[in-house]
């Protein structure tokens, strides 16, 4: 088994010691098949399964042959609402339904491990003190991502519970993304060039608190 250390940084944006990372999320274990699987199922997910097209007997009118069967010298149609005609019904069309995807629980679990082990693997994954903000401000947030080297990156920010400001700080910025530790999916840690956590949602995992794999 691997053991991971993480960067640190405290409330300043000083680095401190490398802190090891708990072995019960990061064992070290990256299983790509089910990354992909779990990847796939978030994606289909997000579909809206709401496109629909009519086909030949929801369109209105052609109840009546255009013409009669011979001697015209054209083909023979039974209606104009055939998919050949301009108007007419699709021939297979798109109907609405679900694209939802579900994952048993315990492949949720090893996928969720998998991206955060793949990311600890690169030395992605920063441990931050928790982040004291007493009101929203994008440019504090911004500021001290550059400070601790993640400035104009893609980065995902895990905060120990829910923290208003610290997600109305980084809401309007593009690059960045904030959720409470334990709500992330694999997509968005895939998604990030590095992950920061807050150092008390790591020591939560040890506590028994939210947080680990049936999260």
């Amino acid at each position: 088994m691997t053991m991971f250390k993480a960067r640190y940084y405290k409330t300043d944006g000083k680095k401190g010691k490398a802190r090891a990372l708990p072995e019960s999320l990061f064992d070290g274990v990256v299983n790509e098949p089910v990354l992909h699987q779990a990847v796939k199922a978030y994606l289909a997910n997000q579909r809206q399964g709401t496109s629909a097209q009519k086909n030949r007997s929801a369109v209105a009118g052609g109840s009546r042959k255009p013409w009669r069967q011979k001697g015209t010298g054209r083909a023979r149609q039974g209606t104009t609402r055939a998919a050949q005609w301009t108007g007419g019904g699709r021939a297979f069309p798109s109907i609405p339904h679900s694209w939802r995807q579900k994952l048993p629980r315990k492949v949720k679990a090893l996928a969720r491990r998998s991206a955060f082990n793949a990311r600890a693997e690169a030395e992605r994954v920063v441990l931050v003190d928790g982040f004291q903000m007493e009101a929203p401000k994008t440019s504090t947030l911004r500021d001290y991502l550059t400070t601790i080297e993640l400035g104009g990156k893609k980065v995902l920010v895990l905060t120990h519970g829910v923290n208003e400001n610290v997600y109305l700080s980084g809401r309007n910025m593009p690059r960045v993304a904030v959720q409470p530790f334990g709500s992330e999916s694999v997509y968005d840690i895939l998604w990030a060039d590095t992950v920061v956590i807050e150092r008390e949602a790591i020591d939560a995992i040890g506590s028994g608190e939210k947080g680990g794999d049936d999260a």
